[in-house]
Parts: structure tokens; sequence; C-alpha cells
């Protein structure tokens, strides 16, 4: 990845998000408002709003650099090798039988503990 950098904010980007904020406000405030249109109508208009929220977002400097690690992110990703089917396969029944053991161990410990306890201050139940 590369260094992070930042980015001198522009004077224009506080200006932005609150447009951004403003559309995201008005598309919750809108969907409650007019609860009696169809829901495919509001539900178009909330996704029309939070899309041109996100496309403001975009342009601040705050949103440039998200852009990037989301770009540089996705590049590292690709070069991860994935275990095979096989792998993960053994790996999740190994997780299960010790999961099963340390179970059956914690559950032998508290009635053990239990009867002890139970002995030392007479109260049998």
């Amino acid at each position: 990845m590369s260094t992070n950098v930042e980015t001198p904010s522009n004077s224009m980007d506080m200006v932005k998000w609150l447009v951004a904020i403003s559309l995201l406000t008005g598309a919750v405030v809108g969907n409650y408002l007019y609860a009696d249109m169809s829901v495919l109508v509001r539900a178009v208009g909330v996704v029309v709003a939070v899309a041109a929220a996100l496309g403001i977002a975009a342009t601040t400097g705050k949103g440039n650099t998200f852009i990037a690690f989301a770009k540089e992110a996705r590049i590292e990703v690709r070069k991860v090798v994935w275990p095979t089917r096989q792998e993960t396969t053994h790996t999740t029944f190994i997780v299960m039988i010790a999961t099963v053991i340390m179970a059956l161990i914690l559950w032998g410990l508290d009635g053990l503990l239990f009867r002890v306890v139970g002995f030392l201050t007479g109260l049998e139940i």
C-alpha cells in the first residue's frame, strides 16, 4: 500500500459535506413524510438521494482519500492466496472437534467444582 498523505482540504469541502448530509437527511425525512406514496417511488427517491450524496462526498478530499484506499485494498485482496475447499473443510472440522472437546472439559470441570463447593459449604443441591 502506498504511504498515507494528507491532502489539504478544499474550502468547498465543508459545503459539499453539508449538501451530502442534507441529501441524506432529506431522504430519511422524505421517506417518513411521504409514507402514503408507493413504496417503489419512495425507494427510488431514497436510492437517488443516497447516490447523489455519495457522489458529492466522493469529490471531497476525504472522499478522494477513501476511494484511493478502496482501490488499493481491492488490489491487495486480489493478491491473497485463498484456501481450497478441502483445506477449508478440514479446518472447519478441526475447529468443531476442538470446540466440542473444550466444551466437554469445561462441563466436567464445572460439575467437579460444583460438587467440591457443595461439599465444602454443606449445601448439597
